[in-house]
């Protein structure tokens, strides 16, 4: 899996698939609580996804599991974003 590129439909898919299988849970209420706060369906799929991105990168990239308990982490700050500023 080297080869392949981590790209945006990709994330808004894993992502989507969550929401489906309501797991984690928090995707779910991080999509409610940024869209009560008028961020639109859209952008707040494209924050999750900037949350979930790097749980990817390791998993893909770097052969690492999954950190459920980071990307809560992240979930939870948005729609700030500072691990991007690392």
């Amino acid at each position: 899996m080297q080869d392949e590129q981590l790209d945006q439909a990709m994330l808004f898919e894993v992502v989507e698939n969550q929401l489906a299988d309501n797991y984690p849970t928090e995707v779910k209420a991080t999509l409610m609580r940024l869209r009560m706060t008028g961020t639109s369906y859209d952008d707040a799929i494209a924050l999750i996804a900037c949350a979930l991105a790097p749980e990817m990168v390791d998993v893909i990239e770097h052969q690492q599991s999954f950190n459920l308990t980071r990307y809560v982490s992240h979930l939870n700050l948005l729609p700030q974003t500072p691990w991007l500023e690392e």
